[in-house]
């Protein structure tokens, strides 16, 4: 069994009076791909959204490594080793794509303002590593020939993969993936599917995402967390998720197919 990286305990959120999780547990292990889902307004984004210090839970416990997140801002989140996307690309305006990629960086830096500002050799040395880095880090996601042209202005598959590049910048150990084939033709889809697996097999990044893809979700995920409503109504392999009648309810209305896949309502 692997170390239990990510321990979520009766996780609580509610937003004037509106309960948007319930007591919500969830665990997932180093090296593991896992994926949650549910229907639209299920709470999976206000759970990353808690997991990851842009909101406060109510209630639970958030632990990372054994350690609590509980109270922590974003910005400490991601020095504790957690990174993550978002539903829409939150791309910079006027912003190369190695830019993206340093921006990312910051939080691993450790030039002061001073230092910055009289450009002294530490800051000097540092900026330079940062960027051999960052075009390292390029040439693993496949944007080596994007690396001077504006982000906001790719296709929009790359423009998945620079958002994925910058939170990689802050080197996390956990990278939580906010429907990141949302938008996607079917080829950019498995190109990324492939790449996920890249992540957790040739850099050890284990990865939890949210997507609405089940043929993608069934594929590539080793665990699967339900939400409806806010609540956990199941988990477990995708083999077993598959044959749920709760999820078959809830989520998609329909029982799977002969092959295994869920169909379409």
């Amino acid at each position: 069994m692997t170390q239990l990286l990510l321990d979520v305990q009766g996780l609580m959120k509610r937003f004037d009076g509106l309960t948007a999780l319930r007591w919500v547990d969830l665990q997932v292990h180093e090296h593991a791909i896992a994926s949650l889902i549910g229907p639209n307004g299920a709470g999976k984004t206000t759970f990353f959204n808690c997991v990851t210090g842009f909101h406060a839970s109510d209630d639970g416990e958030i632990l990372f490594r054994g350690e609590s997140l509980w109270g922590k801002t974003a910005d400490r989140v991601v020095l504790a080793g957690i990174a993550r996307t978002f539903q829409s690309t939150r791309l910079f305006g006027n912003m190369s794509v190695i830019e993206h990629v340093l921006v990312g960086m910051h939080s691993r830096l450790k030039t002061g303002v001073l230092d910055a500002i009289l450009r002294t050799p530490f800051a000097r040395r540092e900026e330079s590593e940062a960027a051999q880095r960052a075009r390292a880090l390029l040439e693993f996601v496949g944007l080596t020939a994007y690396e001077q042209q504006l982000a906001e202005r790719l296709p929009y598959g790359l423009m998945r993969r620079v958002e994925i590049a910058r939170a990689l910048a802050s080197e996390p150990s956990l990278l939580l993936l906010d429907e990141p084939t949302a938008g996607m033709n079917p080829q950019e889809t498995e190109d990324l599917m492939r790449f996920i697996r890249r992540l957790r097999d040739e850099r050890g990044i284990t990865i939890l995402l949210i997507e609405h893809d089940m043929r993608l979700v069934m594929t590539i995920s080793e665990y699967i967390t339900v939400l409806d409503y806010g609540k956990k109504i199941a988990e477990g392999t995708p083999a077993e998720i598959q044959r749920d009648s709760r999820v078959i309810e809830a989520y998609l209305g329909v029982m799977p197919d002969e092959g295994g896949e869920f169909g379409r309502p």
